[in-house]
């Protein structure tokens, strides 16, 4: 295969996803294998649903709609252009996955196939129900990537390269079987938002996007913002009340009725509206159904702080506190080209030998 061919195979799943959205399933004349592959992947949502407790519906469907605007051929030229991939060597790339978000392993699984490599994939039990069925999908458009995908519930062997997602816990662990072969390895990652007091609120009411969507489950789900001391929260408590229907989800209301009781029990000062609280607290990493914040006193004081704990972030959300920063409702809609902690898969895919 040559690099075309594997664009189109992915332009092609691009376009069988763009089926499958929150306003409806819509089948498309034009898609192909259509037969073959429509119902069964209405099946795997509800599978996927069933599976995962925290998959919903509404969740699995976001995904889908997020990779299939993606996945178009010029999305996916314009992404490849600046490599030179003709030269690639195939090798063999595990992957290990994470499991918190539906599909959040699937970047990685695009980069490895695309570039020209062999990928062994180990999913998580939580999310291991939609990427197979994309991968026949995909092999129905190019048979010869069947020798190319592969899937295990083993440890990986036989492998050339490896790319691991995990806690700072079996970061460890990777480290220490993988460390001798070229790796990617990820830790734990959050998201942060910036706020001067001036937001709007339609601006906040996107905010609310970045917090709730995944039940804040994922790494670039906004888990704290920085506030300027004396923040007034009611026009951001207003600008949220719309995401308050998050609270009728079982798993979601167990989280905050069990949080909000221990931080009673050790008398924390807690604000919170019913079905967000919000902590004052240095760290990064929130409970669900918890909001972090800290007060800040400068923007250079904000900058030296982000600064010395770049390695705990994932993105920042501001009104252009930066020019990395993301806007408002963002978080959840990265480009092909937005890597996972600022690791470009791909420049990493072209150096393995």
């Amino acid at each position: 295969m040559v690099l075309n061919d594997r664009i189109i195979a992915f332009s092609e799943l691009g376009k069988f996803l763009s089926q499958f959205k929150n306003t409806g399933y819509e089948k498309i004349s034009n898609v192909k294998h259509n037969e073959d592959f429509f119902d069964g992947m209405i099946q795997k949502i509800v599978s996927a649903k069933n599976h995962n407790g925290w998959f919903t519906e509404e969740n699995i469907l976001f995904s889908l709609e997020q990779w299939s605007t993606l996945l178009t051929k010029e999305n996916l030229e314009k992404w490849l252009s600046p490599y030179n991939l003709d030269k690639v060597s195939t090798k063999t790339v595990g992957i290990i996955m994470a499991g918190n978000i539906p599909l959040v392993g699937f970047h990685d699984f695009i980069s490895v196939v695309i570039s020209g490599h062999k990928v062994i994939a180990k999913q998580s039990s939580n999310d291991n129900q939609l990427l197979p069925y994309l991968a026949s999908y995909l092999i129905s458009i190019q048979p010869e990537l069947k020798d190319y995908i592969s899937f295990t519930d083993d440890r990986i062997k036989d492998f050339d390269a490896i790319i691991a997602t995990g806690s700072n816990n079996t970061a460890r662990y990777f480290e220490h079987y993988f460390g001798n072969k070229p790796n990617i390895i990820r830790k734990n990652r959050n998201s942060v938002a910036v706020l001067t007091g001036n937001e709007t609120k339609e601006q906040l009411a996107a905010l609310g996007n970045d917090i709730f969507r995944y039940y804040g489950l994922g790494c670039r789900s906004v888990s704290k913002v920085m506030v300027p001391s004396n923040y007034d929260f009611d026009l951001f408590f207003k600008s949220i009340y719309e995401f308050n229907d998050i609270i009728k989800g079982a798993k979601y209301a167990n989280n905050y009725d069990y949080n909000k009781a221990v931080y009673l029990m050790s008398s924390f000062k807690l604000l919170e509206n019913g079905f967000l609280m919000l902590k004052e607290d240095e760290s990064y990493s929130s409970p669900i159904a918890t909001l972090f914040y800290e007060t800040y006193s400068s923007k250079e004081e904000l900058e030296r702080k982000f600064e010395l704990d770049k390695e705990e972030i994932q993105c920042i959300v501001s009104d252009q506190f930066s020019d990395e920063s993301i806007d408002f409702g963002n978080t959840q809609s990265p480009s092909l080209s937005d890597y996972a902690d600022n690791i470009d898969v791909i420049e990493f895919l072209t150096t393995i030998s």
